[in-house]
């Protein structure tokens, strides 16, 4: 039997290849993201040791501002130089390295903020020599010029210098709180920072500059102190720990905090390889439905065969593990390939990412025993999976009854009971759905109801895609026939042949369709309440707000009044604002300026009734503390505790410009972090075009690249263009499903036609001509793709509508959205696949020869 399974595999390799390619594709997607991920987290941890590998102990010190004050907005730490002259006395220490860490925004040569919407990515810190007597600093290798050492001077790593259009010489434009500064490039350095390198940028100063700006003199973020050879750095550790306050610094081995990061590390990778592997499991789960297809169909031909090996001995478990030895080594050769492809995938992503400005630590590619095996595991697992049915299908056949060459209708009783089962699983799909859209929150357990049920759901249609075929393809039967004739007919015939196949050939098509449409309708959908959240209630032309956390500078809105062009210019601030039962924040602003450039709806009081010490409440923070207009109660505002009086003055809809509450400027303006301006929102005077009023605004707040100018349009962009990012990726990834569906669909009809060859010549021999055989087959390949599009699109519908009370939970504006370009993309790509999975099949049937194909024994 051993002998059996090996000539099959040989004899019938043309007909295995579209299953191996799915095969080959679906671990390719595996290994490559196991070795990816495991070349990464290796890249990683080695800049990690790289940046620690002079480091014995890290002293780190906690920020804290310097005043509970919201008006005092600067920080300092408990880190003086004088501790770090006591560390660099303790026995044994050889060096100590100090560290001030901030955030610059840089601005490009030609004016335009770099990474603006990321300022968390744009590093700042220190340039500190390795030694007093040197210019060198280890952590940063200068690739050319020099460090800075004085208070003007500036170095930026060496990728941002070019991506910004600096030379050695270029006075540098920055931003790191407050007004634009500028300083002259001295240097640029080489880094392995993983920030950096993901698109981000480094700035560096020297150290007495660096502590201006981003603390105060004489205090550092962290020490990092070297030791003699042969040092014990537990105990130098320990020693360093009592040396220095408890309070507000903490003491940490090399070795521990290099084994803190690499641990980090490995989480963070391991978030990224699941997210993939997930994918790849789709692309795998779909491939399924192409093997058990190849498998049933190649058992179909080799009934006669079957029946004598069962005539001259063979037991049905001899015939079962038959063909579970020819899924093996079908299954171990395409996952060989699968692996080797996937080492080719894993090696282009990082040149890829590097050409779109994400680039990775340099280091080789790690393959791993655990990864070969696992990808061979999952390869050859799924192949006999999914192969296990139909062996056991051929081993329930009796000799005799195998003997006939007929094709036989699967029995009724296995029909039925399949029908019932798949109906059963949608019927509870639909309904866990059903009970999901009904929710109003976006709980834990209404998360898990919705996966649970779109599960059920997508397995049911799989299930009972069978019975859903008749009435669907008579339907598109009817289009074929009209317009086609007698191939259109036959097409129609030959897809209804057998429902079985046809079912499974669609699922592969359904399944991917189904994901891409549900997420291309939540997407769409999320992405239009996203834009509506971010410009409603909103009138004003421009928003003027800070990339970074540090607000705008009050003087600024006069600048910005001063405008030419500028009707209004209403600044805008923000603070914490605790009410009884809820804790909130508070937006204050001139009562009678803001209407000017806002829209509010009220539904209780008016703009004109908010004053000093009454404020106005979003009907959402009214009904969760329980407030009505003319209720008086104790709250807070801003970071204080002490508690005052305040009066509710009206109610009004919620909306992102304003927020939970609304009171004057001279109440809010005192509380909001470092006494600044969260935003200034800008009025073009009737007159005059809003465009290009943002030039001159940008000029009168010194072109800070920090501070961003934005029209209604940019802003509901900013707010959409993550999600649109988002949806490009979960299209990419899931290409690969659609792909196999292809695959499958090719497979099918090449092993139709391979089937229906007595068939295809008995069509010739009575008058059909080439071109009608080969429409035959287009036009059957199009009918199957248009079913499997159709469920995919109806499916993907209902799951991303029931889905979308769990997005409403947390974006009130969310409202269901049809992609109508996309659907119609999508819905015309069946028919397309339809048409490419023809070529070869068609080209084959027509070109068979009359005589030999009525004579041909299959």
């Amino acid at each position: 039997m051993l002998r059996t399974a090996l000539r099959n595999v040989l004899a019938h390799r043309a007909r295995l290849v579209m299953t191996a390619l799915a095969i080959t594709l679906g671990v390719a997607f595996v290994s490559g993201t196991l070795v990816f991920g495991d070349s990464v987290a290796e890249a990683l941890r080695g800049a990690s040791a790289r940046s620690l590998k002079d480091v014995a102990v890290a002293v780190q010190a906690e920020t804290r501002r310097n005043s509970t004050e919201a008006a005092d907005d600067t920080v300092s730490t408990a880190l003086t130089g004088q501790l770090a002259d006591q560390v660099r006395a303790v026995p044994g220490v050889t060096s100590v390295r100090p560290t001030v860490s901030g955030t610059a925004t840089l601005a490009a040569k030609d004016g335009r903020p770099l990474n603006a919407d990321t300022t968390w990515q744009n590093l700042a810190t220190n340039y500190a020599p390795d030694a007093p007597r040197t210019d060198r600093d280890a952590r940063y290798p200068v690739s050319a010029g020099r460090g800075p050492v004085a208070d003007g001077e500036i170095a930026l790593d060496r990728r941002t210098a070019e991506k910004a259009g600096y030379r050695l010489g270029d006075s540098v434009r920055f931003a790191t709180t407050g007004p634009t500064l500028t300083k002259t490039l001295v240097g640029t350095v080489d880094t392995d920072d993983p920030r950096v390198r993901a698109g981000g940028s480094l700035a560096l100063f020297d150290t007495g500059t660096a502590q201006r700006l981003f603390l105060q003199e004489d205090r550092f973020d962290e020490l990092a102190v070297g030791s003699a050879p042969g040092t014990d750095n537990q105990e130098l550790t320990s020693r360093i720990r009592a040396l220095l306050p408890a309070e507000g610094i903490t003491v940490t081995s090399g070795a521990r905090l290099a084994q803190q990061q690499a641990e980090q590390i490995a989480e963070n990778t391991k978030e990224l390889t699941r997210t993939l592997l997930a994918f790849a499991g789709i692309a795998l789960f779909v491939g399924a439905f192409l093997i058990a297809n190849t498998f049933t169909m190649l058992i179909a031909q080799r009934r006669r065969e079957t029946a004598l090996l069962r005539a001259i001995g063979a037991l049905r478990h001899q015939v079962v593990r038959a063909v579970l030895v020819e899924a093996t080594l079908l299954g171990l050769a395409a996952s060989a390939a699968g692996f080797a492809l996937g080492l080719g995938i894993a090696t282009a992503v990082g040149p890829l990412l590097g050409a779109s400005g994400l680039s990775l630590p340099a280091g080789p590619l790690v393959v791993s025993a655990d990864t070969l095996l696992r990808s061979l595991a999952v390869g050859v697992g799924i192949t006999v999976l999914a192969a296990w049915l139909p062996a056991r299908r051929a081993a329930r056949v009796a000799p005799v009854e195998a003997l006939n060459t007929v094709d036989q209708a699967p029995p009724k009783r296995s029909t039925v009971l399949r029908h019932s089962l798949g109906g059963l699983l949608t019927g509870l799909g639909v309904l866990c759905m059903l009970y999901v859209a009904a929710q109003r929150d976006g709980g834990d357990t209404n998360l898990q109801a919705a996966a649970l049920g779109s599960v059920l759901t997508l397995t049911g249609m799989i299930v009972i895609a069978p019975l859903l075929s008749r009435p669907l393809i008579r339907l598109a039967g009817t289009v074929t026939t009209r317009f086609f004739g007698v191939s259109g007919r036959l097409a129609e015939e030959n897809a209804l042949r057998n429902p079985r196949r046809t079912a499974a050939t669609a699922s592969a098509l359904m399944i991917g369709l189904t994901l891409i449409t549900g997420l291309s309708v939540t997407g769409s959908s999320t992405g239009a309440a996203l834009r509506d959240a971010a410009v409603r209630g909103l009138t004003a032309d421009y928003k003027v707000s800070n990339a970074g956390f540090g607000g705008i500078d009050p003087a600024l809105a006069a600048d910005v009044a001063r405008v030419p062009g500028v009707a209004e210019a209403v600044p805008v601030a923000s603070a914490g604002l605790a009410v009884p039962g809820a804790y909130d924040s508070i937006t204050g602003a001139d009562p009678r300026r803001l209407g000017t450039v806002t829209g509010l709806t009220f539904s209780s009081g008016s703009l004109a009734d908010v004053g000093p010490g009454r404020i106005a409440l979003s009907d959402k923070l009214a009904a969760r503390a329980g407030l009505t207009k003319g209720d008086t109660f104790r709250g807070t505002v801003g970071f204080g505790r002490e508690q005052r009086e305040l009066t509710v003055a009206g109610i009004y809809r919620q909306t992102r410009i304003v927020g939970d509450a609304l009171g004057t400027l001279d109440d809010v303006l005192p509380h909001a972090i470092g006494g600044r301006f969260e935003s200034i929102l800008v009025k073009a005077a009737a007159d005059r075009s809003p465009a290009g009023l943002d030039r001159g605004i940008r000029e009168a707040l010194g072109n800070s690249p920090l501070l961003r100018v934005q029209d209604q349009q940019q802003l509901t962009k900013a707010q959409s263009g993550p999600i649109d990012a988002v949806l490009t990726m979960m299209y990419g990834l899931l290409g690969m499903t659609v792909a196999i569906g292809v695959l499958g669909v090719v497979n099918t009809l090449a092993m139709s036609v391979f089937e229906r060859t007595r068939e295809v010549g008995l069509l010739r021999a009575i008058g059909l001509d080439r071109k009608g055989v080969g429409r035959m087959v287009r036009l059957e390949s199009v009918v199957i793709s248009l079913f499997g599009a159709a469920l995919g699109i109806g499916t993907g519908l209902f799951l991303a509508w029931a889905c979308g009370s769990l997005t409403a939970a947390s974006l009130p504006q969310y409202t269901l959205v049809l992609p109508w370009a996309r659907l119609g993309l999508f819905l015309l790509l069946g028919p397309a696949i339809g048409v490419l999975a023809a070529l070869w099949p068609a080209r084959r049937a027509a070109r068979l020869d009359v005589l030999h194909a009525i004579n041909a024994d299959q």
